[in-house]
């Protein structure tokens, strides 16, 4: 018999998986922090300072008494998060570091046919002699051994040696030993993750069971390619074959859509059904999320589950742009409710708030304005600025 999970419970799921469902200001330790970061699976990094960095803001939304030091020193001091691919760059436990061994070896030869028609013959060249300069001297940032006359740009138009650091990392001969003004620190990956996150590679096929189970338990319900993209680290039909396989371990559910549409058929682990209301409720209050938060990176799932329609404008041409370069979308309890534009102006003090946009059916009612001043509030703090300005037609 297959479950019809309503929509609501469904979001209720999600969100408690995405940590968006424990008290936002409960005091959060460090270790706290790297709990946090294992439940969820990963944190992306992005450089977009427009109010605050991807993964701070990402962090923050779930517990407003997160500490920027403390994901410093996990990641630099302890050695108990590092930083790699997923879809993107992310944060991850090194715990899972392990697993990506096969993401390193599946990608070497990738990479190598990849970058060799994107920069032609010979781009290797400086392979070697990058790889002895870290060896034999330490930690490095591209800008210390890039060529004299060589004019920066993109990713390209790196110069040799930084290509050779990227190699080097997306192939785990390096790591990021940490950041400069957001610029990349490399050193060996022996002298940055710990010696007990250094267990030898799994087999094939204790890394696929890993990878399809980690992502099943994060997202609570899914297809075999939800499952496949969550860490993107298999194939969609690794991720099919290992729902095949591991049968009688799941069960069927059917995901009812928030909008119009048939319900979603899904796997689940098979207490799944009998779990539902060990589940919270989400918090009443209005939070802003980063336009890079993972309850968002699946556009086509956060779509279904939410009813909400969300792209990330950057790269669109201004005047094609449906709402801004740089738009927030804007949660309140288990919904998504609407997104606002806003910029943090540091050098004036202020959180400036260019336009808001509510969903269809939202009302601007006087409490959710002020739950909505409340965060924007609680924003401002964090960010370093001293007051919040609605600048003129912010409401359109």
């Amino acid at each position: 018999m297959t479950n019809l999970i309503s929509n609501r419970d469904a979001r209720r799921v999600f969100l408690a998986k995405q940590g968006l469902s424990t008290p936002p200001n409960r005091a959060l330790t460090k270790a706290g922090l790297l709990q946090l970061i294992h439940d969820i699976g990963f944190v992306q990094v992005d450089s977009i300072g427009t109010v605050e960095r991807a993964h701070h803001q990402i962090l923050f939304s779930r517990n407003q008494t997160y500490r920027r030091e403390h994901l410093t020193e996990l990641l630099e001091k302890d050695g108990a998060l590092f930083e790699h691919w997923t879809h993107d760059a992310s944060i991850l436990p090194s715990a899972f570091f392990v697993y990506w061994k096969h993401k390193f070896r599946r990608e070497e030869q990738l990479i190598i046919e990849r970058w060799r028609k994107w920069r032609g013959e010979g781009f290797e060249s400086a392979f070697d002699e990058t790889y002895e300069r870290v060896l034999q001297g330490g930690p490095i940032m591209a800008r210390e051994i890039k060529a004299d006359g060589h004019v920066s740009g993109g990713w390209w138009n790196w110069h040799p040696n930084k290509t050779a650091l990227e190699y080097h990392w997306r192939t785990g001969k390096f790591a990021i030993a940490g950041r400069t003004n957001f610029q990349k620190i490399y050193d060996l990956v022996e002298r940055v993750i710990p010696a007990e996150f250094h267990a030898p590679e799994v087999d094939h096929d204790v890394f696929v069971d890993w990878a399809c189970r980690s992502a099943l338990q994060r997202l609570g319900f899914a297809t075999s390619g939800e499952i496949a993209a969550f860490w993107d680290l298999i194939t969609p039909q690794e991720a099919k074959t290992w729902v095949d396989v591991h049968r009688d371990e799941l069960c069927e559910v059917l995901i009812e859509p928030a909008l119009d549409g048939k319900p979603r058929p899904s796997f689940a682990f098979a207490d799944f059904p009998a779990t539902l209301d060990n589940y919270p409720e989400a918090p009443a209050r209005l939070r802003v999320l980063s336009p890079f938060d993972p309850t968002l990176r699946d556009r086509n799932r956060s779509e279904r589950l939410f009813g909400f329609f969300y792209r990330i404008e950057i790269f669109v041409p201004e005047p094609k742009r449906e709402y801004g370069y740089y738009v927030f979308p804007l949660l309140e309890g288990d919904r998504l409710i609407g997104r606002i534009d806003m910029k943090a102006d540091r050098k004036a003090g202020t959180l400036d708030v260019k336009r808001l946009w509510l969903e269809p059916g939202i009302k601007p009612s006087a409490g959710r304005l002020e739950k909505l001043e409340a965060e924007l509030q609680r924003v401002a703090r964090f960010t370093g600025v001293e007051k919040v300005v609605l600048m003129d037609g912010w409401r359109g």
